[in-house]
Parts: structure tokens; sequence; C-alpha cells
């Protein structure tokens, strides 16, 4: 592992450790030696759930909307799709919805695969896009993260081929909470794009805070083709059992995946999404507790000299030293469920960021088990 920079290390472009960057642990309540009761519930920490959603006004328009359930939503996809229009100043043609982003990845993967050919992503990503391109006739080409756990978009350039139909971008990623620099990425993007489609997935991009990130957005709004951009009300707005997502692209591509879809939102998801997306509140709310939380973990990672990926999302991944499947057996066991392995860094974990008092006990329960 190569040495890493203090501004790879602040700005979440690589590796920290263990520098003493983040808050004493004696924020904790464990630190004082005061025990932290098992909750009686299972703690969640492994889907990168929002723990604190839906809001309440996404509960109340739920609510409101049950008498309707009767009807089909046509106008309320309609409203839904000139909301997201006008927040993300881009018209409505422009616009794809899916039940959750997953629909969107699933769709581009089936329109990659619908020629002999391949799709280049990094490794590890996140999977829906590449396993359904796979399971459909796509050779995938895996293109390893950088030294400092970085996508790498020289690497991934010279694993294009002629036949690649695809090249498949998560930024921030996962399971690695990594960014690409903003205008590395656009370049890339802009050159890519020119013979095939380029897939940004930012289901994780409310969260950042991060000078050097920057959105894909822009690409589309300006008419660039064979791109496409994906988001998500499962993180940020808590609605990830609802499924609701959003793909922005140029009307022709838009229209390709809009054909293709196979499922749509709901009545009651789509009245949820609708007050989410206009609640600032709730997001500026869910974007502090999440710092509250990633604060108590960061500083466990310093305190006991982790190697793990500064995150610009809801999530942490840290090296534990053991393999991950022992790891998810024995948090099992004290009523936390973790995330799973991810090839080929097992010895890595995953973890969400549960509310400020579940990732106090899960800290807790890490330092009894291995600490």
């Amino acid at each position: 592992m190569a040495n890493v920079s203090r501004r790879q290390v602040l700005l979440g472009g690589g590796l920290a450790l263990g520098s003493g960057l983040l808050p004493g642990v004696n924020l904790l309540r464990s630190a004082y030696g005061e025990e932290i009761a098992r909750p009686d519930y299972m703690v969640r920490v492994c889907f990168n759930e929002n723990p604190w959603g839906p809001s309440r006004v996404s509960l109340q328009a739920m609510a409101d909307s049950f008498k309707y359930s009767n009807l089909y939503g046509g106008a309320d996809r309609r409203a839904m799709m000139e909301l997201m229009g006008r927040l993300n100043n881009v018209p409505a043609d422009h616009i794809s919805m899916g039940t959750g982003s997953g629909e969107i990845l699933r769709t581009a993967g089936m329109l990659a695969s619908m020629q002999d050919g391949s799709v280049v992503c990094a490794d590890p990503t996140y999977h829906d896009l590449i396993r359904y391109a796979g399971n459909t006739g796509s050779e995938i080409i895996k293109v390893p993260v950088d030294e400092n756990f970085n996508t790498d978009l020289n690497a991934m350039y010279k694993a294009i081929r002629r036949d690649t139909k695809c090249v498949y971008l998560v930024n921030p990623n996962n399971p690695i909470p990594s960014i690409i620099e903003k205008n590395e990425l656009r370049d890339f993007v802009l050159e890519v794009s020119k013979d095939r489609m380029v897939f940004v997935d930012e289901a994780y991009y409310e969260f950042v805070d991060n000078p050097d990130y920057g959105t894909m957005m822009g690409l589309v709004r300006d008419g660039h083709k064979n791109i496409v951009v994906s988001r998500t009300a499962s993180k940020i707005h808590g609605m990830a059992g609802l499924r609701v997502g959003f793909g922005f692209a140029h009307p022709e591509l838009a229209k390709e995946i809009n054909t293709r879809k196979t499922g749509a939102m709901s009545v009651l998801s789509l009245n949820a999404a609708y007050a989410a997306y206009q609640n600032d509140e709730f997001q500026k709310f869910t974007i502090r507790k999440n710092k509250e939380s990633m604060a108590i973990v960061e500083a466990m990672h310093e305190e006991l000299g982790h190697r793990y990926v500064k995150s610009n999302a809801n999530f942490s991944f840290f090296e534990t030293g053991h393999d991950i499947q022992e790891v998810y057996d024995a948090f099992l066991r004290e009523g936390i469920i973790v995330g799973r392995a991810f090839p080929p860094m097992t010895k890595w974990l995953r973890i969400s960021m549960a509310k400020p008092h579940e990732m106090e006990y899960f800290v807790q329960t890490y330092k009894k088990l291995y600490g």
C-alpha cells in the first residue's frame, strides 16, 4: 500500500491511517466506562439505509394517499416528473422514474446487452447494473480500484474495447465511499460517451461534503448523448422499502430506458416522494445525524489504528483483519447485522450509519470482540 497524502486523507481520496484527525473517543459514553445496554431489536448497519426516514411529511402524504389506492397514478407520475425536472433544471422528457434506481440500473444493463459486447466497471463497486448485464449476455470487465482505493479512470479507459457498450461508474463508490475528482470524471465521461453509454450512479451524492466532488447532471442538462445519471430516494429520504428512483439522460436515451422498464411506482410511493423532495429540513437533519454517527465510528478507527477509507457517504469501510463472514456471525450474536463481504476485499467491513446511540453500541461491541 502506497503512502497516502494528507490531502487524500482530508478529502476522502484514499485511506485514513490512524492519524488523529478525528475527535477523541472520549465523546462516547462507553469511554467513561458506562455500559451501553443491548437494544431490544436488531441494529441494522448492513444495507446503507436511512435510520430516520421516511420523514413525517412523507408519512402523512402516504396516509392521505391510501384512499386513492384504487386508482392508477398517472397524474401523480406526471406531477413527480415535473417536480424532478424543476429541481434538477431538466425537461421532463430527460427523466425516467423507476421502482428504485435499481430498475433504471437493470434496464441500462439490459440495453447494454442487446448486442454482443462488454461492460466496464470498477472493482469492487455496486452490482445491480453489472450483474444484470452479465446475466443477459454481456462480458463484464472489472477494473481493480487503485492502491488508494479510488476508482482508476486511467485503467478503466485502457480496459475499454471496441465492443464495450457501457461504462458504469458509482460516485461516491459503494462499498468504498470514495469519490472521483470532478474534473477528471467530467473529461472521462465526455470522451468515453462519444461511442457508448456511460452510466453515473449518484445514489449517495446528497451526503457528499467535499470540494473535489461534482455531479454529472450538468452534462445531461447540456444535451450530451449516451450519458445517464441516476438518483434514489432510498438513502437521503429514507425510502428504501418504497422503491423510488430516477434516471436522467438525453431524451433519446431516456425513451430507450422508459420503453423497457417493467415496473411502476405505487400511488403511495409517488406521493411520499413528492412530499420528500420538497422537504429540505429532513434532508438537512439526516445529513447532520449521519455526521454525528460517522464521527463516532471514525473515532473508533483512529483509536484502534484501522485502515479505513474516509467516507463521502452514509457508510464506513475499514479493514478488520478478520474474515468478514466470521465478523458477520459474531455481530449477529450481539444483535447487530453488519454488511456482507465484498470480494476481493474479504477482510474489509462496510457498515451503514445507524442512529448515534446505536453506533455507540456498535463501537462497544466491536471493541469487546476485536479491540
